[in-house]
């Protein structure tokens, strides 16, 4: 892979022109389906166009910030192209966020528009901003578009916006380039050969920066784009039988979903021939004959999604986790100690990278941007600059790259990049909480918990229930953590700060509860709870404990199902945990499939199942 930095002409022909050339000819092509919602590149192109008008009439142009808050869907690619081809950036908001959330980026951010459908508009909080709604075929229901204008864009203008967890406790805005988006394209096509006959997914957060990965590579390529439904995308098994039966050839999973899928069998004759993963560490390797090949990335936000790629090939003998690949085309990569000096080959660095991948900045930040994005003292481009991810690695002899973890305190959850300083800022908003600090604990690797230790305002003993529920107001669902332990203050080092390495993985008797321990009182609950201790790492579980309360997420669902699934002989699908999510409430759902079960048997057959 090269790494010399790409230079682009003023007027750049950008990501719209190129999926326009693809309309233009093919243009009854399948650009991106959704079950039966299917967009041809020719139906994509003209409603794209619409939108695009309509925004240019209301005084979108280039650097111009546009809200984008759909479900994935072909109605948010049509969103975010119509944005694209109005010379805006669109800021992708996840409808599923909590109010106050969405209320906090679109304040931070101040678009004067946001794009979305009319069933959504009640999710959006109150302001001074115009809605501009798409019908469910990603339609705005304004007239067919007078002819098409090229908006003339350089490299420096904004393409897109994401917001990512704050250290200051609120979240921030990383803003990102034409240029930068369209070298990410131009390689991935590159690198991987993608074709028009080629079919990848869609399945990353709209609000996660993956997303951008996932649509443009493939669609200004000719290719098709397709889109799961959710609880496909939550499930291992239903994630690959969709990928088998839908003849997918690209797909990109996060690390976690990515280790599960690639731990299953697949058929021979699969038509998947790259994953990608990405997100967080990976600790599995590939076993030996899978039908495709695995690929392991790595980027900051800041620097356009992808910075360092490479193949992962089966090793059963190693002893360290997978590398993170080569400095992808256009992209540089440097390792440096404190004093911004490169540090000797196979030593520890700070991970600071720079090239076309590199953002502008965050969004009405400048005193952080300019901490972070920093002259670049290796490049002779004017202006170029450096950016700090604050992630150590070291270089192998052959050049790759070994991440070695966050230099600060930042850490990772189920692939989200998280401050723990933002949750504590809410969760000290809680009045019976004095201060608090939030703490990553790895329960196994690839599964990181978060505990939050908190010093509970005089007089006050609030539930864990009531912690998680203010909590998941504010903040995303990975955001909230699984495990409460209150104390009488919190440890301070010499330095008068928060001494972390005191505070210990927390035993079960330590951590608030929501009631009174209830042990459980039949067989059934007996063998659930037995399977769900391990599970959530934890020494007992009450009947009345919520399995989502104490820290499970659905890929730990999909594990219970399995258990479930071998000791009770019953099928129950993933969606089954999110109805009866308590130990008795399990139970009584696996009781009632028993029954049903023996009642579907004859009377010699129930006999000898209840022996």
């Amino acid at each position: 892979m090269s790494s010399t930095l790409i230079r682009h002409p003023p007027d750049l022909l950008g990501v719209p022109d190129l999926v326009r050339a693809q309309a233009e000819a093919a243009p009854e092509a399948l650009a991106v389906a959704a079950g039966d919602w299917r967009l041809t590149y020719g139906d994509l192109e003209r409603r794209a166009e619409r939108l695009a008008d309509r925004l240019r009439s209301l005084g979108v142009g280039p650097n111009t910030i546009v809200g984008l808050c759909l479900h994935s869907s072909p109605a948010m690619v049509v969103g975010a192209l119509g944005i694209l081809k109005a010379g805006g950036a669109y800021l992708a908001l996840d409808p599923g966020l909590p109010p106050e959330r969405l209320a906090f980026l679109l304040n931070d951010a101040g678009p004067g528009l946001v794009v979305t459908a009319r069933c959504l508009a009640d999710r959006l909080p109150p302001g001074a901003r115009r809605l501009i709604p798409l019908d469910p075929e990603g339609r705005d229901g304004g007239p067919e578009p007078p002819g098409r204008r090229r908006v003339a864009i350089s490299a420096g203008d904004l393409a897109y916006v994401v917001y990512t967890s704050g250290s200051t406790g609120r979240p921030k805005g990383v803003e990102l380039t034409r240029g930068g988006l369209l070298n990410l394209v131009r390689w991935h096509r590159r690198e991987f050969a993608v074709t028009p006959g080629d079919r990848a997914t869609q399945i990353a957060g709209v609000g996660f920066d993956a997303a951008v990965w996932e649509i443009w590579p493939y669609l200004t390529a000719g290719a098709s784009v397709h889109i799961p439904d959710e609880a496909i995308r939550q499930d291992p098994e239903a994630l690959r039988d969709w990928l088998v039966s839908e003849r997918i050839s690209r797909t990109f999973l996060p690390t976690q979903m990515a280790e599960r899928v690639i731990a299953l069998p697949w058929p021979a004759d699969t038509v998947l021939r790259t994953l990608l993963t990405g997100a967080d560490t990976l600790h599995r390797y590939p076993p030996p004959g899978l039908p495709f090949t695995v690929v392991n990335n790595y980027g900051p936000t800041e620097c356009t999604v992808v910075a360092t790629s490479g193949p992962v090939c089966p090793d059963r003998s190693a002893t360290a986790p997978p590398t993170i690949g080569l400095p992808i085309e256009g992209v540089q990569v440097h390792l440096l100690d404190g004093s911004l000096r490169p540090v000797p080959r196979g030593k520890p660095g700070e991970l600071c990278i720079g090239g076309a991948g590199v953002g502008r900045g965050y969004v009405g930040r400048p005193d952080l941007t300019r901490e972070r994005f920093i002259r670049d003292p290796f490049s002779t481009e004017p202006g170029a600059r450096l950016f700090r991810t604050g992630d150590l690695a070291r270089r192998l002899p052959d050049g790759r790259l070994v991440f070695l973890g966050r230099i600060d305190e930042q850490i990772k959850v189920r692939g989200y990049r998280i401050e723990p300083a933002e949750i504590v800022a809410a969760l000290n908003r809680h009045p019976a909480v004095e201060e608090s600090v939030v703490v990553g604990h790895q329960a196994a690797p690839g599964d990181t918990r978060l505990v939050a230790y908190f010093v509970p305002a005089p007089g006050r003993r609030p539930s864990r229930a009531e912690l998680q529920g203010f909590l998941g107001t504010r903040l995303p669902d990975y955001m909230v953590p699984g495990a409460f332990l209150a104390l009488p203050s919190l440890p301070l080092n010499a330095s008068g700060k928060v001494d972390r390495a005191a505070l210990r993985v927390p035993e079960g008797d330590q951590l608030l509860r929501d009631e009174a321990f209830i042990a459980p009182r039949t067989p059934v609950e007996r063998r659930i709870a037995g399977i769900l201790a391990p599970l959530l790492r934890l020494d007992r579980v009450g009947v009345h404990d919520n399995f989502f309360m104490l820290g499970g997420h659905s890929l730990l669902g999909t594990q219970l199902i399995a258990r479930l699934r071998e000791v009770f002989c019953v099928d129950l699908p993933l969606r089954s945990i999110f109805r009866a999510p308590t130990v008795a409430e399990l139970s009584a759902e696996i009781e009632r499939l028993l029954v049903e079960k023996l009642q579907a048997l004859s009377e010699d057959e129930a006999a000898r199942m209840l022996r």
